[in-house]
């Protein structure tokens, strides 16, 4: 097995890629009785347009496929649906899709390999009917319409529709109730056949484990199927401006909510380094430290920190800063006089120092959970970088690459706002 370090907060894990392509990452962990398991496979609401490796033809399907098929996991043939299983045994399972994966995971305390059976089992054994496809398609339309009536994710879509103008981002990752009535058990079965094969999937578990004993007992449990190859894919040509500068809906709400995001560029080499230098600006310019943040809460604009984060992929970059204010046109007004001014008079050392220490706590403090080193090691490695990055390049982050940064990122060309006001 291969294994990577990171010496600064001492953490290792153990890499191996077998045969037929399926890649599992180990990370022991000494002092803790919590043991976590995901299995994820490179396959999202984005990827609705590919090349079939098997016939070499260029396939469609309907948006929320990945989602629909992530629901129907669970369900075996025997009856049983393996969810409820898994609970029985005294784990906590559960399953997500997101933009450009879904994964499948427990965490437990005991009773790990009999869960691992369970695990295992379903996610190699589809079992998709005409009439368990058709009733689920109605639980999914209740799932989507339940979204469309909640006002953050309302906001959130809004703001992607400012900020894309074909980007499959734009999409709700459940899809829409006419999306999915053209789901069939054949496209079910074609979709898992082509994006869960193990050269497409991941396995990434945390605990106190010795590496090379669970990697031979994953390797039991493997069914045999051969390495199909890299998967095509194919995605709407993104232009580099913004869709449209501002969206809002009303909706029966009792403060409004505001989302500004900044659309970045995708294709920028070093991502780590990017990202550290976006998530230090955001605590810089609207943290809870930062002198906007104390001015908007003296003025009764915000009554918590606005939540802040930078998303990315292989196809997609986007800063969002979303928050509750009864005026967010005056807060995104002083947002952007905080932006200029420093802009114009550069970054405080103070400040600096400050918000890198802030965040380098956050990381190193993520790697106290199993679940979220797991999380952390299988969501970076979809988007092609190496988790351990975010700790041994963070040094390399300095002040002037910030400022850099700062100008090419947070560009008012680029920026948007989203608001759902009240009714």
């Amino acid at each position: 097995m291969e294994i990577i370090e990171s010496l600064k907060i001492k953490e290792k894990a153990y890499i191996e890629k077998l045969e037929n392509g399926l890649t599992i990452i180990i990370i022991p962990k000494k002092n803790t009785n919590k043991k976590h398991i995901v299995w994820g496979t490179n396959f999202g609401s984005i990827d609705n347009h590919f090349v079939d490796p098997t016939t070499n033809k260029e396939v469609r399907i309907p948006d929320g496929v990945a989602h629909f098929l992530e629901h129907k996991m669970f369900e075996q043939k025997s009856g049983v649906n393996s969810l409820d299983k898994l609970m029985s045994l005294g784990v906590e399972p559960n399953a997500y899709t997101t933009n450009d994966h879904t994964a499948y995971y427990y965490e437990c305390t005991d009773k790990f390999y009999e869960a691992l059976d369970e695990l295992m089992d379903y996610v190699q054994n589809p079992y998709y009917t005409d009439e368990n496809v058709e009733k689920e398609k109605g639980i999914i339309g209740q799932e989507i319409k339940m979204y469309e009536d909640d006002p953050s994710w309302r906001l959130y879509i809004n703001g992607l529709d400012c900020m894309y103008h074909k980007n499959e981002i734009k999409l709700d990752i459940a899809g829409t109730v006419e999306s999915i009535s053209k789901i069939d058990k054949e496209m079910l079965y074609s979709c898992y056949n082509t994006f869960y094969n193990p050269s497409n999937m991941l396995i990434v578990a945390c605990g106190n484990f010795k590496p090379e004993e669970l990697l031979k007992d994953i390797k039991e449990r493997l069914i045999e199927k051969k390495d199909q190859g890299k998967i095509e894919r194919i995605y709407e040509k993104e232009d580099e401006t913004i869709n449209k500068k501002y969206k809002e809906d009303k909706m029966p709400i009792s403060i409004p909510l505001f989302m500004i995001g900044f659309k970045d560029n995708p294709n920028k080499e070093q991502k780590v380094k990017r990202h550290i230098a976006i998530e230090i600006l955001l605590n810089i310019l609207i943290g809870k430290s930062s002198k906007l943040y104390q001015e908007l809460y003296d003025e009764g604009l915000v009554t918590t920190r606005p939540d802040t984060g930078y998303e990315f992929s292989k196809n997609y970059a986007h800063v969002t800063i979303m928050g509750q204010s009864k005026d967010p046109k005056k807060v995104e007004e002083m947002f952007l006089k905080q932006l200029k001014e420093i802009k114009n008079n550069g970054i405080d050392d103070n400040d600096f120092k400050r918000a890198k220490r802030k965040i380098y706590g956050d990381y190193v403090i993520e790697y106290n959970d199993v679940g979220d080193i797991a999380r952390i090691f299988l969501s970076d490695y979809m988007k092609g970088v190496q988790s351990f990055d975010y700790i041994e390049d963070f040094d390399t982050v300095n002040k002037q690459y910030v400022e850099q940064m700062l100008k090419e990122v947070f560009d008012e060309e680029k920026m948007v706002m989203s608001v759902v006001n009240c009714e």
